[in-house]
């Protein structure tokens, strides 16, 4: 049965996040998206208008996917909603597995590249990233409001944890190492408890006081 136009469509954006994450957008060539998603240079020109154009319906993709990956992600369904904002912290350590290029950002990677010479595209991606800390700003607020502290910006920390997260996959990338990333979550993790008054290893020190 022949692949349908969707399945086209969809193969050539999978493809374009996958090759952009790993090589970076200037060096990926529609040929080898093309190569990579298995379809002609025909199909490619019937979906998109250009290179450019099949970036941005990425970015649109990768918003769709991150936002449901975190919508149905295991720390949703903490009660408390500090352990959900710790939750979201630890799942993103959780994702660190693989290739770098397998759970590096799609939109960061792209949006340091075009952010001067594709603002389309640039704002496709920022798009993507605003959406995300929107999420993370509802979850920040409501542990700020259930814990009683009124002077904490939720959307200030919500971009701060973002620019954390993006900054461990550059330095993962720099170092060839996921631990550079894996660390600096876990920094992130702890300095959000302190910020709620939450410590890890002062609730370990109390348990165990030898």
């Amino acid at each position: 049965m022949a692949e349908t136009s969707e399945n086209s469509r969809t193969r050539l954006l999978t493809a374009t996040i996958d090759l952009v994450r790993g090589n970076g957008y200037a060096a990926t060539r529609v040929d080898d998206v093309c190569a990579a998603a298995g379809v002609t240079k025909g199909s490619f020109f019937h979906h998109f208008a250009s290179k450019e154009d099949l970036a941005i319906a990425a970015a649109l993709q990768w918003n769709e996917r991150a936002t449901q990956l975190f919508a149905q992600a295991p720390f949703q369904s903490e009660a408390d909603p500090l352990d959900r904002l710790l939750g979201y912290v630890s799942f993103r350590k959780e994702l660190l597995t693989g290739d770098i290029w397998e759970w590096s950002c799609y939109a960061g990677t792209t949006i340091q590249e075009t952010h001067e010479t594709h603002p389309a595209i640039r704002d496709a991606c920022a798009h993507s990233i605003a959406t995300h800390v929107a999420m993370l700003t509802s979850l920040i607020g409501q542990a700020a409001r259930h814990y009683a502290v009124p002077h904490l910006r939720a959307e200030s920390l919500a971009i701060h944890i973002q620019a954390v997260l993006q900054g461990a996959f550059v330095m993962a990338k720099a170092r060839q190492d996921v631990n550079a990333a894996r660390e600096s979550v876990d920094h992130l993790h702890r300095y959000v408890e302190l910020l709620f008054g939450r410590s890890t290893i002062k609730r370990n020190r109390q348990k165990d006081p030898s």
